[in-house]
């Protein structure tokens, strides 16, 4: 006999907006169920920004002893282990999502339910765990926070290929001797990078001509430099045919690059071309909810959809899948719902950062996106050549780069490529926050040597 249950809201997803949202309102005293169909914590902690960052670090640190030389350290042959760097990381995996469900089932008012959520109903969703008969909940407030995964192109022969995806390829305890990356933005970078350092090789296939498509010419270019000399080979404006795999294992992929046709051989592949919204299981119409072409359910600025009393907050509602976004999205809701009201994601800075290495920082506009918005654009570059604690460190690849309304000298954006790029992008995001002007940054005292110190001269220029 179906279970029956009354609660005053329900999440679906235990992601970063789902946690702490689920805390907040049952602390509040509203009677709270979270839904989640697999692991506490969502992609960050599971596999995303947990995992990949943690492999990332040992990424680095072989890449760092192969060159100590270049410090005048002398170190022997360098190998990696990559069934202790697995496990490293899935230590760490293990015991973020443990102790975050600890959290949650300590908290009084709150139901923590495993199993899949579909909507019987606007209000009413059922929840199927197994062989056990669905549990139905009823709720006036209902908070979708499902997430994405990984999207599969219709590639020809990809069904008979033992692909990899970026949640797949963390479970590798073997070196790919050859990897072969389909896509060419931010997760393809990263791991891109990674499996180089680690000791593969690698070959990155991507269908534009340059990498990075959401990045200005420059910070692209530079990006697809600093793969290149780590010995990443680049395969641009190359559309993938088809796919297969020979009798013995190996992998091959047909490309097309303009008129000519060729086959690149390698160990194991990687797809890499973008993320999907987990929404088809919801059985959204029942709720009378209409998924946008891409599947994504539409939100106002207060994260409500259309259906009175449904949110959907994180990557599932379309806009930037970036961790501290989702993160974002609990905080307005939990200012309507719970404090003084007016939380809204209009007009909100979204910085991020791609931690190849060096890293990208990036928040606000870039050259492109404000010109065609019609600012009196005006451009601030400096190569990492010029900053005198990337020089000592020998770390002075990249560039700084900064968009400037001339007519106000009110900053409008950055990007940042080079050593500790995330954390000097978020010291411009803070003086953008802060209303400071061009020359209220080039004319600041920063203390010396310091990357920060950086930005007297990139404002000077």
């Amino acid at each position: 006999m179906e279970q029956k249950r009354r609660f005053d809201a329900v999440i679906v997803g235990a992601g970063q907006a789902g946690v702490p949202l689920a805390k907040s309102l049952a602390q509040a005293g509203w009677r709270t169920a979270l839904v989640e169909s697999t692991h506490v914590g969502g992609t960050c902690v599971n596999e995303g920004c947990t995992p990949t960052k943690t492999m990332i670090a040992s990424a680095r640190v072989a890449y760092l002893a192969g060159r100590a030389s270049d410090y005048g350290v002398i170190c022997g042959d360098v190998s990696v282990d990559m069934g202790a760097v697995r496990e490293r990381t899935s230590g760490l995996v293990r015991d973020w999502r443990e102790s975050s469900r600890r959290r949650l089932e300590s908290v009084d008012n709150l139901d923590l339910l495993l199993g899949e959520a579909r909507f019987a109903g606007p209000h009413t969703l059922e929840v199927h765990s197994g062989d056990e008969e669905p549990m139905r909940l009823e709720a006036a407030r209902v908070f979708v926070n499902t997430g994405c995964r990984p999207a599969i192109p219709p590639l020809s022969g990809l069904e008979d290929v033992p692909y990899l995806t970026s949640t797949t390829i963390l479970e590798l305890d073997s070196l790919p001797q050859h990897l072969l990356i389909l896509g060419g933005g931010y997760v393809a970078v990263e791991f891109a990078q990674m499996f180089r350092r680690f000791g593969s090789r690698v070959t990155l296939i991507q269908r534009r001509a340059t990498l990075l498509p959401r990045e200005d010419t420059d910070i692209a270019e530079g990006m697809a430099g600093i793969l290149r000399e780590d010995g990443v080979q680049l395969v641009l404006g190359a559309h993938a045919r088809s796919v297969s795999r020979t009798s013995d294992g190996e992998i091959r992929l047909e490309v097309q690059t303009g008129d000519t046709t060729i086959t690149l051989a390698g160990s194991h592949l990687l797809v890499a071309t973008g993320r999907v919204p987990n929404t088809e299981a919801l059985d959204l119409r029942a709720a009378g909810l209409d998924p946008d072409a891409g599947g994504y359910l539409p939100v106002n600025d207060k994260l409500e959809t259309r259906v009175e009393g449904i949110y959907a907050l994180g990557d599932v509602n379309g806009g930037p899948a970036f961790t501290h976004v989702s993160y974002d999205d609990f905080r307005v809701v939990r200012t309507n719902l719970l404090g003084e009201g007016g939380g809204t994601t209009r007009d909100r800075l979204v910085p991020y950062v791609i931690f190849t290495d060096p890293e990208l920082g990036r928040v606000g506009l870039g050259e492109r996106e404000a010109r065609a918005r019609g600012f009196d654009v005006r451009v601030y570059t400096m190569p990492m050549t010029h900053v005198a604690r990337a020089l000592e460190t020998d770390e002075a690849r990249g560039l700084m780069k900064v968009v400037v309304d001339g007519k106000q000298d009110r900053i409008l954006g950055c990007a940042i490529l080079g050593v500790e790029g995330g954390e000097t992008m978020s010291l411009v995001q803070l003086a953008m926050m802060g209303g400071l002007t061009g020359a209220q940054l080039r004319d600041a005292v920063f203390a010396h040597p310091t990357i920060a110190e950086s930005l007297n001269n990139l404002f000077n220029r």
